[in-house]
């Protein structure tokens, strides 16, 4: 479980969080939503502590982060695994070498070891035959499955995505979903995801927290969302006639 307890953060005179409470359940795939600018992304790099709030503190399963010193902030990034909004595979090194990375950073495993460790990952993400190409050579989609089984690498506690479908089609997007559920579940991870993808929210989406100008909007579940009175949050995912044929046919049954 991770806390966000009253975390505020500024850039100058930008107050860009405000308060924020939140709790990211274990064993399921929490959501952080909101428009461009709300402040979705900042949240998520203060959890990371890629930034740190001015105020507030976050706590990966009770132990404190923002005030701890390096050492223990080491301690519990090494729990972490992150899937960036790109990709952010090193494009000089092959598909193997990407997944043993953290590996050889972070272990003292022997080569046969990490082999060992970087061939089940691949394979849990479907990954085969393509160990030794280089992330030019392999599709968008394919470079998401790897960047998650790097990310995976380390068997995290907690696992981040940012924007994980951006720049994939739908029919990659739900086999990225589906995997991230999948791993989620089967690892018992507390995971975080940054998203406006509306179908993600809608199929994968455990717990859900609404960021609306730099406030905690709205929080609760996929299905919480059709019986939301929030105005703001049915303004924000049921933008669409789509979906708004889909709340209305959910209300109806």
């Amino acid at each position: 479980m991770i806390e966000v307890v009253n975390v505020n953060k500024t850039f100058g005179e930008k107050h860009v969080l405000k308060d924020i409470n939140a709790t990211f359940d274990e064993g399921k795939v929490n959501m952080i939503i909101g428009r461009s600018g709300s402040g979705k992304t900042v949240l998520l790099k203060n959890i990371v502590g890629l930034v740190t709030p001015e105020t507030g503190e976050i706590y990966f399963n009770g132990r404190e982060f923002v005030n701890v010193d390096e050492k223990g902030k080491r301690e519990i990034r090494k729990e972490m695994g992150m899937v960036f909004q790109g990709s952010a595979l090193f494009t000089s090194n092959n598909v193997e070498e990407n997944v043993m990375l953290p590996l050889d950073l972070f272990t003292k495993m022997t080569k046969a070891e990490k082999q060992k460790r970087v061939d089940f990952c691949l394979d849990r993400v479907g990954i085969v035959n393509a160990h030794h190409s280089f992330p030019s050579e392999i599709s968008g989609g394919m470079q998401k499955r790897v960047a998650i089984a790097r990310a995976i690498a380390l068997n995290p506690r907690y696992l981040f995505c940012d924007e994980p479908n951006s720049g994939l089609d739908p029919q990659t997007s739900i086999l990225i979903d589906q995997l991230i559920k999948e791993i989620t579940v089967e690892y018992n991870i507390t995971t975080i995801v940054n998203t406006h993808d509306m179908n993600s929210i809608m199929e994968i989406g455990d717990n859900i927290c609404f960021i609306y100008q730099g406030n905690k909007w709205w929080q609760g579940s996929k299905d919480d969302i059709f019986t939301t009175d929030n105005a703001e949050l049915n303004d924000f995912v049921f933008a669409s006639n789509l979906y708004k044929k889909i709340k209305k046919a959910h209300n109806d049954e």
